[in-house]
């Protein structure tokens, strides 16, 4: 990539280049007794509307009219010196211009106008030879005619090929800016589902618990106090590693890892329910994939509350195999949950979670074990 230095050099050998061919043609348009009031005028509207500098550019010099009223003006220059039967001049100067032109035209108007505003360029340029009335033979016309339809047609090839990169740029990046989307009101979803599940179990046990043991309500609404608590923190960790800065004393640590499976764990049981973390893994396991078994695991719990909220025992194992990373979360419940309707989710949470491991060429299954009870299983390829 060029350094802005570079790029400033190379911007200022083409404006020169500019500048020195439109001196020549209005010097040569002198010296051949053409006068030099109409070519003038004509370079300078064109160079005008080509050297403008973008950040002093004033809005209503759009590129429609930087490149249409140039072009009509060469226009205006020829058809009078034809229609008086008088020659007049025309040189590389604006040549140039007019080439300049035709590129602004094809690559920066609207689509429409772009097709509107390059025919423009294209007639002046190409209708320039007519300003020598008369002096052009039959063998010189087409000679001219010829290098400027080449001259045209090879400018706005690269015109177009350039809008054409630019478009497939911005498709890209709006690409790009949807899958974040998506992919950051995934996490937000698991995260807020994960704690406020556990927010409507512990209220709701609070409830049951505030007519027969409203002395044990005290570790259960410390239990809701500390979940309402963690997906603020949640939330708030996602919003500050988008924006690259998380602020004051929040946690750095990147949202969802192998620690995080560990608070999972050790804070998502509820009175009468034993949650064990068998873990064996190294702790240098690409992040991604630690995010990937973070999700795997919160939702599998998340699952366990409104699915299965009368079991009392979920096991969480995380072990390489082969070199694979296994991850699988266990319950022994029997389906008992008294959540409403609007609670149980739709399906969505395993869905996306399978499209998260297997993007990473993984594999996710998801069941009921023997007896009673169900599973969730992802094995993760070696890294």
């Amino acid at each position: 990539m060029k350094s802005p230095s570079l790029r400033g050099v190379g911007r200022g050998a083409c404006v020169g280049a500019l500048l020195a061919l439109a001196v020549v043609d209005v010097l040569s348009s002198g010296s051949s007794g053409y006068g030099v009031l109409r070519p003038a005028l004509v370079l300078a509207v064109g160079l005008s509307a080509v050297l403008w500098p973008p950040a002093r550019r004033p809005v209503w010099l759009t590129p429609r009219l930087r490149t249409a009223v140039p072009a009509l003006a060469s226009l205006l220059y020829t058809a009078t010196a034809y229609a008086a039967h008088r020659s007049g001049a025309f040189g590389p100067g604006e040549t140039a211009v007019l080439l300049c032109l035709l590129f602004i035209a094809v690559r920066h108007c609207p689509p429409r106008w772009a097709v509107v505003c390059g025919l423009l360029d294209a007639a002046a340029l190409l209708t320039t030879p007519a300003r020598y009335y008369g002096s052009l033979t039959e063998d010189e016309a087409p000679g001219y005619l010829l290098v400027g339809v080449l001259l045209a047609v090879l400018v706005a090839s690269l015109a177009a090929y350039l809008r054409s990169l630019d478009y497939r740029r911005t498709v890209a990046v709006a690409d790009t800016r949807r899958e974040e989307r998506l992919a950051i009101a995934a996490d937000l979803h698991d995260f807020v589902a994960h704690h406020v599940t556990g927010i409507l179990v512990q209220t709701q046990m609070a409830r049951m618990m505030a007519a027969t043991q409203p002395q044990d309500l005290d570790p259960v609404l410390a239990g809701i106090e500390g979940a309402a608590t963690e997906a603020l923190a949640s939330m708030r960790r996602t919003v500050g590693v988008l924006r690259d800065a998380t602020g004051g004393e929040t946690d750095h640590r990147p949202v969802g890892d192998l620690a995080g499976i560990t608070e999972l764990t050790s804070r998502f049981a509820n009175p009468g329910q034993t949650v064990t973390l068998h873990s064996d893994v190294p702790a240098d396991l690409p992040h991604e994939v630690q995010a990937a078994a973070y999700r795997v695991v919160q939702e599998a719990l998340t699952n366990v509350r409104r699915h299965a909220a009368d079991a009392t025992r979920v096991d969480v194992r995380l072990g390489l195999d082969g070199g694979r990373l296994m991850v699988s979360v266990t319950d022994d419940g029997r389906g008992g949950t008294q959540l409403p309707d609007a609670a149980h989710g739709g399906g969505f949470g395993l869905v996306g979670l399978k499209e998260r491991v297997t993007a990473l060429g993984g594999e996710l299954t998801a069941g009921p074990r023997e007896g009673h009870g169900w599973e969730i299983r992802a094995a993760f390829p070696p890294p």
